[in-house]
């Protein structure tokens, strides 16, 4: 069920699934437009849509039919005619041109894979109002606290494969819609529903939290 200030990004987070699945199986529109009350299915085949209007039709004269029409089903088409889900498989060469920086400067206090929402991603410390920094160029898709663990919450979106999710700040200094830059101060470190200031620093990738360390570049 959606709640107000909710975006199509922050529920895909808080359920790690691909935003994009999530709008082709509820088909929402290009701006993945949702509003409080509605209800979003998480899981299964798209929604129907609702039946279109008769339209007259006039014969085609009888020919030859192209191989092309003859046999036009898919691979992709006959596995829905099956019953099964469409397979979505999204490719985006801008996933190989991220770069990718650390997102504050402080120590590592928590890793990937460990207990709790630190085990999705990294926990960096530091103190309060410390700047915290966009990790790769994209748009900030959320700026809120709905979402239980992670206080106040930025999510942005670098491509059709990645996002990136930046809690417990203290202050926004961007707003949902904003393009940034990496290594452009987004926020100030806070300990927005945590116990202490910190970062906590996720990438998602098509849904799923993956290391960050894989991502960003080493350091000293």
């Amino acid at each position: 069920m959606v709640a107000a200030g909710d975006t199509l990004y922050s529920i895909a987070l808080r359920y790690e699934k691909d935003y994009q699945e999530l709008a082709l199986l509820n088909r929402l529109d290009a701006r993945f437009t949702i509003r409080p009350g509605q209800r979003l299915r998480l899981r299964g085949s798209p929604a129907p849509r609702p039946p279109a209007p008769p339209v007259a039709t006039r014969r085609k004269p009888v020919g030859p039919v192209p191989t092309a029409e003859r046999n036009p089903v898919t691979k992709r088409q006959t596995a829905q005619a099956g019953g099964g889900a469409p397979e979505v498989r999204i490719s985006s060469p801008a996933s190989a041109a991220l770069a990718w920086t650390w997102p504050a400067k402080g120590p590592v206090i928590g890793r990937f894979g460990s207990a709790g929402v630190t085990g999705k991603g990294l926990d960096i410390g530091g103190r309060r109002g410390d700047s915290v920094l966009a990790a790769a160029s994209g748009v900030v898709v959320y700026a809120g606290s709905g979402l239980v663990g992670y206080g106040r919450l930025l999510i942005i979106r670098h491509d059709d494969n990645y996002i990136s999710a930046y809690a417990h700040n203290d202050r926004f200094l961007v707003s949902e819609g904003e393009r940034v830059q990496p290594g452009q101060a987004i926020a100030e470190m806070g300990a927005s529903g945590a116990d202490r200031e910190k970062l906590h620093f996720e990438i998602r990738e098509r849904g799923k939290p993956v290391d960050p360390q894989r991502f960003l570049p080493a350091r000293d």
